[in-house]
């Protein structure tokens, strides 16, 4: 698996006009990509490090406060393109990417064990979405679990 974590002072995400999740004020947007082989261990290894990786700001203004420590919230977002591959050619490949229904089952996991230590919004698995985030820092991070 493969997360894009982004710290944001708020993030939202529409599907066809819809809005399907927001969090109104600072947290974590996090981009989850599932890969061929994926397993439900290394869902439960990347929650554990989101909700715990320090980097909200403390009094002294240092990346020292966890998504747990602050209370804020976390706008996951499925996104198989965080698997491609360009190596070759002009057209990035998904070939490591997990099947549809694969994908969908380690994600909704993800979300699941996530919301039982903090609020969790999320788009729509699948659909075309449209992400609207206030990028804080900007602080981006990328996690993988191989």
């Amino acid at each position: 698996m493969r997360l894009v974590i982004q710290r944001v002072s708020d993030a939202w995400c529409d599907v066809d006009g819809e809005e399907t999740g927001r969090i109104g004020g600072p947290g974590l947007l996090v981009f989850v990509g599932v890969a061929q082989g994926d397993t439900v261990g290394q869902v439960d290894w990347l929650v554990n490090k989101v909700l715990n990786m320090r980097i909200f700001p403390d009094a002294e203004g240092r990346m020292n406060l966890s998504l747990i420590d602050t209370g804020y919230g976390m706008l996951a977002i499925s996104q198989f393109t965080l698997l491609a591959d360009c190596g070759k050619g002009r057209r990035p490949n998904f070939m490591a990417a997990a099947p549809p229904d694969e994908g969908e089952r380690l994600y909704n996991e993800f979300v699941a064990r996530a919301r039982t230590h903090a609020p969790v919004a999320t788009g729509r698995f699948g659909a075309m979405m449209h992400i609207t985030a206030h990028n804080d820092g900007p602080v981006t991070i990328v996690v993988d679990s191989k």
